[in-house]
């Protein structure tokens, strides 16, 4: 009788699997560290603010991209939003104060204030500033099967894409994610599809995920109060999700699925753990230059870090060893593990050291490794009573 660990290395001398991760080694290739949020939303869909005013707040609080990724629409065409309840004009006086008069075209009628949504083309220029802030244009496709919310953003999308449908949770993600794809493959231009707070409405499960092809990102993280990134006793949390999908790729032959942080931003006006401010979650990506075929590229190959607060500087990892250095802040203590697959096949951590480095020394038979670094440092506006800074990275495939 074979031990798991047995039976995975003849599978992969069977089927010739090898480290199906592509990933280059961080922080030795020429390159810049750029942080981003890849889920955003405005008055263009259910935000509550206008896009310029959040593109002005990410970058202003140190953000290189943001994609804005509404439900089910591009910020193309014209688009009015009436404003007559107190907050709404309140945004409204904020919005003109800071671009003027010559910027914001509005209509006044009475107590009612109708403006005009810049589109994406009017607001992107304003903003942009090579190798210091970019904007992607995206779209968070927003499907349903059987009552469930099925939602996909889609990063760096050139045309709508009208939700796919589907006979069951699996076929609804792959016929949205198929969308991305073919959209990419016509245009030329680099996009790619994510996999959106899997247990909102207790939505999608990892069993969901195990069949998808071409699938490459899901959020591990998502800063929306109502997504139950920590499950329950019924669900799991989206972290052992995300180490199921890993185990099940691996024995499959498929790459690697990375976990994204994401804000899931919608309230701007308010801070407070009920609502779904910026600033929660985001990606720091390791490319070439602040420009989206690099970004994406970068994306795409794992080269990067997701975090709630946690800074690194370095990640350096092959077939050998798997290091991490932390960016420390003073008087805030680090814990870093290394999690993968222990010897009776299941997802645990492997080693666990309290210090601002470690290095994880691989034996080669642990299937995948991935890092996790906690802080003891309290999150800023948290989603649940107790959450602290943390980062993930991304998981290495091994071969034996």
């Amino acid at each position: 009788m074979f031990s798991f660990l047995q039976t995975l290395r003849i599978f992969a001398a069977l089927s010739g699997l090898f480290l199906i991760s592509n990933m280059p080694m961080m922080a030795q290739q020429a390159g810049h560290w750029y942080k981003g949020n890849l889920h955003t939303h405005s008055f263009w869909s259910d935000g509550d603010d206008f896009p310029e005013m959040i593109m002005h707040w990410y970058k202003s609080h140190g953000y290189h991209f943001v994609a804005l990724s509404d439900h089910n629409i591009l910020a193309q065409g014209t688009k009015w939003v009436k404003l007559w309840q107190e907050e709404d004009l309140a945004v409204f006086e904020k919005c003109l104060q800071k671009f003027g008069e010559r910027w914001v075209e509005y209509l006044r009628n009475g107590d009612t204030i109708t403006v005009r949504l810049k589109t994406y083309n009017q607001y992107r220029p304003a903003f942009e500033e090579a190798g210091k802030f970019m904007i992607l244009q995206s779209e968070e496709i927003t499907d349903r099967f059987e009552g469930k919310p099925i939602h996909i953003n889609a990063t760096n999308v050139q045309e709508l894409i009208p939700p796919q449908g589907g006979s069951s949770v699996t076929e609804v993600m792959q016929r949205n994610i198929d969308a991305v794809w073919e959209q990419r493959a016509r245009s030329g231009q680099p996009m790619f599809p994510h996999i959106n707070h899997p247990n909102f409405g207790w939505a999608i499960t990892a069993e969901d995920l195990f069949p998808l092809q071409r699938e490459r990102f899901f959020e591990v993280y998502n800063g929306h109060p109502a997504v139950h990134n920590q499950g329950d006793a019924q669900h799991s949390s989206t972290e052992t999700m995300w180490d199921e999908v890993l185990k099940h790729y691996l024995l499959n032959g498929k790459p690697p699925m990375w976990g994204l942080a994401v804000d899931d931003s919608h309230n701007y006006r308010e801070t407070g753990s009920h609502l779904s401010n910026p600033g929660r979650g985001w990606v720091m990506v390791y490319a070439h230059e602040l420009k989206p075929a690099s970004v994406v590229r970068a994306l795409e190959a794992g080269d990067f870090y997701s975090s709630t607060g946690v800074t690194l500087s370095r990640i350096r990892r092959n077939q050998k060893r798997y290091r991490i250095w932390v960016a420390a802040r003073e008087g805030v203590n680090y814990t870093i593990q290394f999690i993968g697959l222990g010897p009776d096949g299941t997802p645990q951590v492997l080693a666990e050291v309290q210090d601002i480095k470690a290095t994880y020394k691989i034996k080669g038979n642990e299937g995948f490794v991935r890092a996790k670094i906690i802080s003891d440092k309290p999150k800023q506006n948290p989603i649940w009573e107790g959450e602290v800074e943390v980062a993930w990275t991304q998981p290495v495939f091994l071969r034996e």
